[in-house]
């Protein structure tokens, strides 16, 4: 499905110059902890962009299939929630955001299960 890969490729756009910028723009700024903070939610950022880029080259391939498409929005919820609330965390230093970046989690957690369910049935 085109719309994955577009939004697959995007996040990994935003995740290598958000990782450029916390190198190169926050160093000196942030304290480490805050660094790793956001060194974690570039990662997480750049791991489901990749998964949600595959779902689209795997949807391409297949039939339509509900199973991928919650898959790939609940990745990019995921992102969203997870590394979202970790970037504005690290930024802001606002402790209580941390409460969000499970629920990204789980989003991210979700879609992951929705991929293997789907394997294990279409493929």
């Amino acid at each position: 499905m085109k719309t994955f890969i577009i939004i697959g490729a995007i996040n990994a756009f935003l995740s290598v110059a958000l990782g450029a910028f916390g190198a190169h723009g926050l160093e000196g700024k942030l304290s480490q902890k805050y660094m790793d903070i956001w060194h974690t939610a570039v990662q997480y950022q750049m791991f489901h962009a990749l998964g949600i880029i595959a779902i689209g080259i795997v949807a391409g391939n297949y039939a339509s299939s509900q199973l991928l498409t919650w898959s790939g929005w609940l990745m990019l919820i995921g992102i969203i929630l997870f590394s979202g609330s970790l970037y504005v965390l690290s930024l802001t230093k606002i402790s209580v955001l941390g409460a969000i970046t499970p629920l990204g989690g789980l989003g991210f957690l979700a879609g992951w299960i929705l991929l293997i369910v789907f394997a294990a049935k279409a493929l």
